[in-house]
């Protein structure tokens, strides 16, 4: 049986946001404390605004850096229900990397923006299929460095 009511079909785009330092590969979350979750930086679009450009504005407003987007990494679809809505959200996401800014910028959206090694941060990230992306973002950047 089908369930009744309205429904919404929201889109956001984000990126999984990289850098090279002397520990590797690490990369940049975005963390709140209330509830306690580790997210990659994602966002609705602005009017008129591509998908690609959504992605970067919201990663650069979310962490503070200024980032470059390398490539497309896919995208998730999730259900939830928010005030007797349902909402079936799709997420597009892009690989990203740094050429400037500092986390300390980071909106005030989040309690904090810090960089995490890749084990690391696929441990702290609060949804399994931002864990996919991640996953997806590590296999691209192998490919590049083979």
């Amino acid at each position: 049986m089908k369930a009744k009511g309205p429904v919404e079909h929201p889109v956001s785009a984000g990126g999984v946001v990289y850098r090279h330092s002397d520990q590797g590969v690490e990369v940049a979350l975005c963390g709140q404390n209330q509830p306690l979750s580790w997210r990659l930086p994602k966002g609705t679009p602005d009017t008129g605004e591509s998908l690609e450009e959504t992605a970067q504005r919201e990663a650069e407003e979310e962490t503070g850096l200024k980032v470059n987007i390398e490539t497309r990494l896919g995208q998730v679809s999730y259900w939830f229900v928010q005030k007797g809505v349902r909402h079936h959200k799709t997420v597009h996401f892009y690989l990203m990397s740094v050429v400037g800014g500092d986390v300390s910028q980071h909106d005030p959206e989040f309690d904090e923006v810090r960089w995490f090694p890749w084990k690391e941060a696929e441990a702290k990230l609060t949804y399994k299929v931002e864990r996919d992306i991640l996953h997806q973002a590590r296999a691209r950047l192998l490919e590049v460095t083979k």
